[in-house]
């Protein structure tokens, strides 16, 4: 039991009801005090107000001459005076002793009030005091459970990044695998092809070159004996000539074509793979890797 009378609880602090409960009964002890004050002090200064009324009234009062009375009136009058002074008097001793009993009372009720409220705000500042605590304890409790619970999230957010990272380099690489492979076998196919054309180009011109021998080796043996044929063997050279040419720079354009082909098809690949980074990159917050 504690000395604003509460009964302690397990661990620090009283129980709040009870707490609230004697907090209400002193406030309710102050009150009727406080009223009790002002009771008494109305009442002191009615009496003190009707006190000096009443003196006034008798000071106001003319006063009566016996010179016609006989003596034993004037002495009967004598007394009746002084009996007079000794009743206002003793009137006035017992006002001003019911007056200083009244004051007294005030005194102590209001010194009891103060007291009470003393006690009253002792106990709220230990209320509130207690209260405070244990609202510190469990902000602790709270904030340590909290604590406890994001680093968890945090360890399983980063263990699921950890693994999309994983997985998404997997990817990578053997999207980057595939492109090697890709680019691989387009070079190989461009080589034979490109040896393909290169030879049949060389094949061609040797034709027409032998071709070209042949024909002014027949023109020199047919000598004046051919002359009359030697606009046709000479229009036939130029249009072996012009064949043989025409088929060269065909086969030239077609692999320009084919290198074109080849270099646009490498660029797409490339533009493929640098989209998949990025979007892969994006997905999973990782700058993407240089080709």
């Amino acid at each position: 039991m504690s000395t604003h009378g509460f009964a302690s609880v397990w661990g620090r602090g009283y129980r709040p009801e009870q707490v609230d409960q004697r907090i209400a009964a002193l406030a309710k002890d102050c009150e009727d005090a406080w009223e009790r004050v002002e009771r008494l002090t109305a009442q002191a200064e009615r009496m003190e107000t009707e006190s000096a009324l009443l003196a006034e009234r008798v000071a106001a009062l003319e006063q009566p001459t016996y010179d016609n009375l006989g003596r034993r009136a004037q002495q009967i009058l004598a007394l009746a005076k002084a009996e007079d002074e000794t009743v206002r008097r003793e009137v006035r001793e017992e006002c001003q002793a019911v007056l200083d009993a009244a004051q007294e009372s005030a005194r102590r009720l209001r010194d009891a009030a103060r007291e009470r409220s003393e006690e009253i705000r002792a106990a709220a500042e230990a209320h509130a005091s207690e209260a405070t605590e244990r609202a510190l304890d469990s902000a602790e409790d709270i904030r340590g459970e909290a604590r406890t619970e994001t680093e968890a999230q945090r360890a399983e957010s980063l263990d699921a990044l950890t693994d999309v990272r994983r997985r998404t380099q997997r990817v990578i690489d053997d999207l980057e695998k595939k492109h090697g492979e890709m680019l691989a076998a387009d070079d190989r196919e461009f080589d034979r092809r490109g040896v393909a054309l290169e030879a049949e180009s060389d094949a061609l011109v040797a034709s027409a070159e032998a071709r070209l021998v042949e024909t002014r080796r027949m023109l020199s043996e047919a000598g004046e004996q051919a002359r009359h044929r030697q606009e046709d063997a000479q229009d036939t050279a130029a249009e072996l000539m012009a064949q043989a040419r025409v088929r060269a720079e065909r086969v030239m354009r077609d692999t320009e074509r084919l290198v074109r082909e080849h270099e646009e098809t490498r660029e797409e690949m490339r533009a493929h793979m640098a989209h998949v980074r990025n979007s892969l990159a994006a997905l999973t917050g990782r700058a993407p890797t240089a080709d």
